[in-house]
């Protein structure tokens, strides 16, 4: 989406606001015992408290056999993105590192965030991989700038991913957001400086590193959603939804 009204920024800045308030509860609930299930009951009572829609909760993506059952996407240790938080019992266990991936519709505008969070005490090495993939969407909020490319974007987050010593999931990236979940550009977390799309002021992205410990090849579960590592290492993901504005990238989900 490039937002083009007064009306329009308004519910974007305000719909980022209720998202981070809503992952940062989530983020404090996070502790062994905890259940996916009870991630996704509270995530789901405080969008709908607020007034506002989960995105993900009946949501069908291109390419989905079945809508995605859940408002949460809950992803732990090996599982990539979108796992499913309400069809089997998964408990976060000390040591465990967990991916909570959000959206919500406020004022007719979508905005879409993503934590990973240690669940306890973590090894040496999820807590460099979890601060790695923070730095490398800092990286890349900082290189979307008006009249830049797509590109900058994704050059910017594959070197500090690698530079870390991780690897980049090459599958899955950011997207343009705003009027749908998913929009074009496509923005790998990989690529050439100064290629792809030019970004224009106004314009609404959802900027989502995604690292492993391991190697790049990822499965598809056969929930249809669920995807994990192939080879068992650990995965982070953070997002932020973002404005392209004159003065630089304001996040809005901050």
């Amino acid at each position: 989406m490039v937002i083009s009204t007064a009306v329009e920024r308004e519910n974007l800045i305000e719909g980022g606001k209720r998202l981070a308030a809503v992952l940062a509860a989530l983020r404090a609930r996070v502790a062994p015992g905890v259940t996916a299930e009870e991630l996704d009951a509270l995530a789901e009572q405080m969008i709908r408290d607020g007034g506002d829609e989960p995105c993900f909760l009946g949501y069908t993506p291109e390419g989905a056999r079945r809508p995605y059952p859940a408002t949460l996407c809950v992803s732990i240790n090996d599982e990539v993105v979108h796992g499913i938080p309400n069809e089997s019992t998964k408990t976060l266990k000390e040591g465990d590192i967990v991916g909570l991936d959000l959206g919500l519709r406020h004022g007719g505008i979508v905005v879409d965030a993503a934590i990973t969070v240690p669940v306890g005490k973590v090894s040496e090495e999820s807590t460099k991989l979890i601060r790695a993939t923070e730095s490398a969407l800092a990286a890349g909020i900082a290189a979307a700038k008006i009249g830049g490319r797509v590109g900058d974007i994704s050059h910017a987050i594959q070197e500090e991913i690698e530079r870390a010593g991780f690897t980049v999931i090459k599958e899955l990236g950011g997207h343009g957001v705003g009027d749908h979940v998913h929009e074009k550009p496509f923005i790998a977390n990989y690529g050439r400086a100064g290629m792809g799309e030019e970004l224009v002021e106004g314009m609404v992205l959802a900027l989502e590193p995604i690292s492993t410990a391991g190697k790049a090849a990822v499965l598809l579960a056969p929930d249809g959603y669920t995807f994990r590592t192939k080879d068992g290492a650990r995965s982070a993901h953070v997002e932020h939804t973002i404005l392209l504005e004159a003065a630089g990238a304001r996040i809005i989900t901050a």
